[in-house]
Order: C-alpha cells, then sequence, then structure tokens
C-alpha cells in the first residue's frame, strides 16, 4: 500500500473519533469522566468490551501463534467462560453494592489502607504494562505500513498513536470510550470476517473451501491432554478462568465501563452477551491463523532474517510470528485486504489503549491522590489532565522497553506480564471474599512484593523439582496462591462487616 492510501485512512478513521468524542464531551461535568453518569446502555458496553478485551494483541498475535500452539488456546477461551460468570455473579454484585467509582476502594473497607493502596499500585503496573505492550504491537504494524515508507523513526510513531488516543479521551473519558468502543469492536469484527473472504479469495478458495481447509489443516488441535506440555487442557482452561477473574473482573478498565450501567441487573445482561459473542469471535481468529499458513504453504512464500517470519529448525517453531499477519495483508493481499487489516488493528488498538489510559487516570486520580471525583471542581478537572498525560508518558516509555527486549508472540508477553503483576491482586480478593479473617494491613505490601518474586524462583526450577511440568499461564493461580497463604500467615480472628 501507498504511504499516502495508509495516512488518508488513518486520518478518516481518527477524525470518525473525534467526531464522537465531540459529541459525547460536550456540558460534560468532571465526574461523567469517571462514571458516565451510570447511564450507559447495557447493549453498548457489550458491544465495545468485544474491541476491548480482544484487542491488537488478538487480532495480530493469536493468528501468528496458531502455527506453534494450533487451536489449543481455544482451552484457554473457555476457561474464560467460567471466570465471566464468576465476575457476574460474585464480584459485580459487591461493586454495585458499595457504589464504587475505582474498585480498589473495596480493599480499604476490607482489610486497610495499607492494603488499598498496594491493590491500586499492582493495578497501575499491571495496566501500563499490559497496555504498553498493546501499543507496542500497533505502534510495529503502523511502522511497517507508513512510517518507514516515509524515513519517520519508531519512537515518533509511539507519540503519535498515543497522542492520537489521549486527545479524543481527555475530556470525555468513560462516557466518550463507551461510544469510540463500540465503534472501533464494529471494525474490529468486520475487519476479521472481511480479512478471512478476501484471503480464501486469492487462494481462489469458496465459502466452503475455507471451512475444508480450517478442518483438514494440521493446525486445528484444539485439546492437549499431555499434563508435561504447556498447553495442558486443564493449565490452560483453569488459566484462562483466572486471566478474565483479574483482567476483567479485578480490573479497573474493564469494571469501570462495566460500572457505567444504570444497575446490576442491566450490568448483567451486558457481562452474559459479552460472554456469549466471545467465542465465535476467538474462533474466527485461530481460523484466520489457519487460512495464513495454509496461504504460504500454497504459494511458497517465506521470511527470512532476525527480525521477521521465520522458522527456526533449532527451536522446531517459528519466530516472530507476530510479523506474518501485518506482512501479508500490507505488502501481498492487495489495497483492500491491507486497508481492511490496517482497520482491523486501529480499532483494536484504539479500542483496549484509549479505555485503558482512562482507567488508569480513574485509579490514580481515586486511589492513589484521594480525589472524591463526584465534587466537581477546577482542580479536580486540572489534576486528571496532567494525571492523564502523565500516563501517556508512561505508555511510551514502557513501548520502548518492550521493543528493546521483546523475543516471543505479544501474546505470550501480556499472559506472562499478567502472572505475575495480577497475582497480588488475585490473591488479595480472594481472601478477602472467602475468609472472614483481618489482617495487619502494614505487612500486606511486603507480601505482595515477595509473591511474585517466589512465582518466578518456582517457574524457573520447575522442569528440575517438578519431573518436567512447565508453568505457562497458570502461573497466575501459583502467584495468587502464595499471596493467599502470605495473607493467611499475617492474619487474625475478628469480626468483619458481611456487607463487605
Amino acid at each position: 500500500m501507498s504511504p499516502i492510501l495508509v495516512f488518508s485512512v488513518i486520518a478518516i478513521y481518527f477524525s470518525a473519533l473525534m467526531f464522537i468524542s465531540y459529541l459525547t464531551s460536550r456540558n460534560l461535568q468532571t465526574e461523567t469522566f469517571f462514571t458516565g453518569n451510570h447511564r450507559s446502555p447495557w447493549y453498548l458496553v457489550a458491544f465495545g468490551m468485544i474491541g476491548t478485551s480482544i484487542s491488537g494483541v488478538t487480532f495480530i498475535s493469536i493468528p501468528g501463534e496458531v502455527g506453534n500452539s494450533g487451536f489449543t488456546y481455544f482451552q484457554v477461551v473457555i476457561g474464560y467462560l467460567l471466570g465471566y460468570f464468576v465476575i457476574a455473579n460474585v464480584l459485580m454484585p459487591i461493586y454495585y453494592r458499595l457504589k464504587l467509582v475505582s474498585i480498589y476502594t473495596y480493599l480499604e473497607q476490607r482489610f486497610g489502607y495499607f492494603s488499598y493502596k498496594t491493590g491500586a499500585v499492582f493495578f497501575l503496573i499491571s495496566r501500563v504494562i499490559g497496555a504498553g505492550i498493546r501499543l507496542f504491537l500497533a505502534a510495529t504494524v503502523l511502522q511497517l505500513a507508513f512510517f518507514d515508507k516515509v524515513g519517520i523513526p519508531f519512537e515518533i510513531t509511539v507519540l503519535v498513536t498515543i497522542f492520537l488516543i489521549w486527545i479524543y479521551t481527555y475530556k470525555g473519558g468513560v462516557k466518550t470510550i463507551v461510544w469510540t468502543d463500540s465503534f472501533q469492536s464494529l471494525f474490529l469484527v468486520t475487519a476479521l470476517v472481511v480479512s478471512i473472504y478476501l484471503i480464501g479469495k486469492e487462494m481462489n478458495s469458496s465459502f466452503l473451501g475455507i471451512l475444508n481447509t480450517v478442518r483438514h489443516s494440521e493446525y486445528n488441535k484444539m485439546f492437549d491432554w499431555n499434563w508435561h506440555s504447556d498447553k495442558y487442557f486443564f493449565k490452560q482452561f483453569f488459566s484462562g478462568a483466572f486471566i478474565a477473574i483479574v483482567m476483567t473482573g479485578l480490573d479497573q478498565d474493564l469494571m469501570q465501563k462495566n460500572l457505567t450501567c444504570k444497575n446490576l441487573k442491566e450490568a448483567k445482561k451486558n457481562m452474559f452477551w459479552f460472554t456469549v459473542s466471545l467465542v465465535p469471535v476467538n474462533l474466527l481468529f485461530l481460523s484466520l491463523g489457519t487460512i495464513l499458513y495454509a496461504y504460504c504453504a500454497s504459494t511458497g512464500l517465506t521470511f527470512s532474517g532476525a527480525d521477521s517470519f521465520h522458522y527456526s529448525i533449532e527451536a522446531a517453531k517459528y519466530l516472530n510470528t507476530d510479523k506474518l499477519y501485518p506482512e501479508l495483508a500490507i505488502n501481498h493481499f492487495g489495497n483492500i485486504a491491507g486497508i481492511t487489516f490496517l482497520l482491523g488493528i486501529i480499532a483494536a488498538t484504539f479500542a483496549s489503549s484509549d479505555s485503558a489510559l482512562t482507567a488508569l487516570t480513574t485509579s490514580f486520580t481515586v486511589d492513589i491522590l484521594g480525589i472524591d471525583v463526584r465534587k466537581e471542581s477546577k482542580s479536580t478537572s486540572n489534576k486528571k489532565i496532567w494525571v492523564h498525560l502523565g500516563f501517556s508518558f508512561a505508555l511510551f516509555i514502557v513501548i520502548l522497553i518492550f521493543k528493546w527486549i521483546n523475543n516471543d508472540s505479544v501474546i505470550n508477553g501480556v499472559f506472562k506480564v499478567a502472572g505475575y503483576t495480577y497475582g497480588p491482586l488475585l490473591g488479595l480478593y480472594a481472601f478477602g471474599l472467602f475468609s472472614k479473617r483481618s489482617v495487619i494491613d502494614k505487612f500486606v505490601p511486603f507480601i505482595a512484593v515477595l509473591s511474585p518474586i517466589l512465582s518466578f524462583i518456582i517457574s524457573y526450577f520447575s522442569v528440575e523439582l517438578l519431573m518436567g511440568y512447565k508453568f505457562r499461564f497458570e502461573l497466575l493461580l501459583v502467584n495468587g496462591l502464595i499471596m493467599f497463604l502470605g495473607l493467611l500467615i499475617i492474619s487474625k480472628k475478628n469480626t468483619v462487616d458481611q456487607r463487605v
């Protein structure tokens, strides 16, 4: 695709987002940025959450990873269903009953000041890293499609991407995001379906031919029953359940939009329909990966080099698989497929990153600065803007760091980070929900830091100590369990307010 065409697509898409931002941010109070005034239609939130939860990581990384993992990622998706059930029926009723703006306020009411701050800080670390990784992927694609061709360095690409997100979210906040994410989810799903169709057309294959390609592919293995494997079914299933719980139910980003619904009943409807839609969408992404590899096989197309998609005989796996889909879409499938892909990745990335930036701003403003956002003031509005800018800069730094150290598919990078940073949150909430004991609050931050350190040590020596067992996504459970046991050690019998 020509640079002018790519620039035009980005400009038109961004203009549409700015128009939505203008319509949704007129005459707003500061509180609207954080709560949306609790007036969001449940179906709009549900549809928008597709884009937020999927992100550019799913759009690029999951199809590429099919070459190494087949359809085994779907085992994680099945686990998501259990996780979302827990969120809708255990966590969301608590959040609505306590009328929370930040979900980490629960920890203060349940344990105390230090536990509250610990939970908020671990969320901020988790989400800055997670959002940075997702934005890294989008910036890499934009670099390939446009900025490399006009001689602009990667750092400028990152700054432009973050600036575009900041400029349409800094005023309307979560109210704007509920609408822009729905708009972007529409583009994401449309791009996915159209991409499959266009690639099939490149292969001279009908709809039935595409189905047969997926059905008879060597990559369509979905279940792995070898317990030594890092893709063993029960490892993936329970990892998926707990990943959903921590990365949605214990995450201010996803929960903030759920809490903009009018009441708990509508929020539960949102969660149900979001869960139902997630299964076919993920199956489509896995099918897309199969078709991409089939196309390469049928045409004899290969990519080589340190920074390109290629196969390593030594490692017996494909490397840099995140490069596969972008390379084919932008340089081999023609303009229509390229534009479709570009719209999809922009939609997916902006939908997850804009809400992350708003959630980070909300958590820091409420949890760290201790500001009551329900009280309108010029000071609160100014602080909100500076916090928003501060986290934009933090994302910029994280992206550059990840570019320097990345040697894996981004989907694996996201889950690795989640295993270490969300584990203490999982342990804190589990102890709060399933125990009536109180804790020595001032010791909680030390347990929260020690937990991921011990998890790393266990993971590092697991092959030698556990008869070849390899930890993958389930490291999150180990981390959460260590945190839970640590809290148990520093706990004491006490009567806790049962309403909390």
